[in-house]
């Protein structure tokens, strides 16, 4: 670890990759959370879009970007947006 006194950014100190590993897991738990805890479905649906997309981030980080375009197209580009159709569709 590099001497404080000598330490001119944050950088130098955590790595780039490991503060967006940081911020990305915070935004998909409190998508997950919102997914729970949002008073209406519309709203939970929007927040599984937000963590399907975190999830998909995940995979970019880990180097899988195959991967990570099968998430946004199958889960994000279908699954949720089907969600999204049938919350339209059915209400009164």
């Amino acid at each position: 670890m590099p001497d404080l006194s000598t330490v001119n950014s944050l950088s130098e100190l955590v790595p780039l990759e490991q503060i967006i590993f940081i911020v990305v897991a915070i935004v998909t738990i409190l998508g997950g959370i919102g997914v729970v805890a949002a008073r209406t479905l519309f709203h939970s649906a929007l927040a599984l879009i937000l963590t399907l997309f975190g999830v998909a981030i995940f995979y970019v980080l880990l180097s899988a970007g195959f991967l990570a375009v099968v998430q946004v197209m199958v889960y994000v580009g279908a699954i949720a947006i089907l969600i999204l159709f049938a919350i339209m569709f059915s209400r009164s």
